[in-house]
């Protein structure tokens, strides 16, 4: 244990330079905002949805710099909200222009902070067959930043992606194209797997024992110098073939796709629910779990079980996004399938860029020591201070 102690603090310089990244990576974490619309013959109604931290860095609302943003402040600044959203967003009705008018705003409360509401009107020419959505909100600032939409017309719903790569498009009225919606909660699917930092820290940390198993130390005696050692006299041995690394990473990424498929459809159907703050911090901690059991093996052989166990809880996770997404009611199972498969094939576009590298490295002193050891720890800090922010809620 002395030996192991020791080890652990000669790596512990790993630790600032993955924070410093994880904290670069959280800073500029995606934004959304949520655009709302209902047509009724050539009159369009709804809302926008516009997060105060992203408004904050457009037009610096904190006017006396204390770090929070007050409803004075806000509403005192109502004008060049509306300037801002009547810039950013043009809607058209069968090629020509709808004028667009922003009413007085309020306040509401998403799952990841304050945003500002935005009642909207836009009257059309016509009674559109074909409407057209231009949106550039924050294209200047944040490349990533998207549009959720909300389309309602003729009893159906319809959902899209809009930001800089899909800035402009355009919907018939009188059709519903279920593929497209399916293509559009698959790619929302993929997109929060890459930008949810808590839940791909989870994933690599089931992911970066799997090109080794933990045997016991006496049972080792004499095999080489290839073994990193953890508790209870246990001993890290790197696989002989990727064929046992993938097999053990197929049994982890398929019970995590299948608990998190479990919650989030009982979630999302209105079955089950569990207060925001209890999950953001259940995640946390399943993190800060999965890291360490790579330094202090608990679950041996078992991280499938650790992944389906803690799988369910990121699926209430998910499920907060579909919720903000505001699911189509008639094509509701559409968009859990599109979603899920979605998640899935982010994740193994993950396993696809790390198990092949840490296959090669899996023998050498640097994955040992830095990526299982080192790496490990990094991830359980960070996930540490994510905890206590959520248990206390802290901002």
């Amino acid at each position: 244990m002395r030996a192991g102690a020791m080890l652990l603090l000669r790596w512990l310089w790993v630790l600032p330079v993955w924070l410093a990244l994880c904290d670069a990576a959280l800073a500029h974490k995606p934004s959304d905002s949520y655009l709302t619309l209902a047509v009724d013959g050539a009159a369009i109604a709804g809302r926008w949805d516009i997060a105060l931290r992203d408004l904050d860095l457009a037009l610096n609302l904190d006017a006396d710099g204390d770090g929070r943003i007050t409803w004075g402040e806000v509403r005192a600044r109502h004008a060049e909200i509306a300037a801002l959203a009547q810039a950013h967003l043009a809607i058209s009705a069968d090629g020509h222009p709808c004028s667009l008018a922003v009413g007085a705003q309020l306040v509401d409360e998403h799952t990841d902070g304050a945003y500002s509401v935005l009642p909207l009107r836009a009257t059309c020419p016509r009674t559109p067959a074909t409407l057209a959505i231009h949106y550039s909100l924050f294209a200047d600032l944040d490349p990533q930043h998207r549009g959720l939409l909300n389309l309602t017309a003729g009893g159906a719903t319809r959902a899209a992606i809009l930001g800089p790569q899909a800035s402009r498009q355009a919907f018939i009225l009188g059709q519903v194209n279920r593929w497209r919606q399916f293509i559009d909660y698959a790619a929302d699917g993929v997109w929060h797997i890459w930008i949810g930092f808590d839940h791909i820290l989870f994933l690599l940390s089931l992911l970066l024992p799997a090109v080794g198993a933990w045997q016991n130390h006496a049972a080792n005696r004499g095999t080489g110098r290839g073994a990193g050692r953890g508790a209870g006299g246990l001993r890290w041995q790197p696989v002989p073939r990727l064929s046992l690394a993938l097999w053990d990473v197929l049994r982890i990424v398929t019970a995590f796709t299948l608990a998190h498929s479990i919650t989030l459809s009982l979630a999302t159907l209105g079955l089950l629910a569990l207060p925001s703050r209890l999950v953001e911090s259940a995640i946390a901690a399943s993190v800060v779990l999965a890291a360490l059991n790579n330094v202090f093996p608990l679950f041996q052989g078992r991280r499938w079980m650790v992944a389906f166990g803690f799988g369910l809880i990121h699926g209430f996770g998910f499920a907060s996004v579909l919720a903000d997404l505001g699911l189509p009611r008639d094509a509701l199972a559409l968009a859990l399938v599109g979603f899920n498969l979605g998640v899935e094939a982010g994740q193994l576009a993950i396993v696809a860029v790390f198990l092949p590298l840490a296959f090669v490295l899996r023998r050498s002193v640097f994955y040992r020591r830095v990526v299982l050891w080192g790496g490990s720890l990094a991830i359980a800090a960070v996930a540490a201070v994510w905890l206590v922010e959520r248990v206390l809620d802290l901002k």
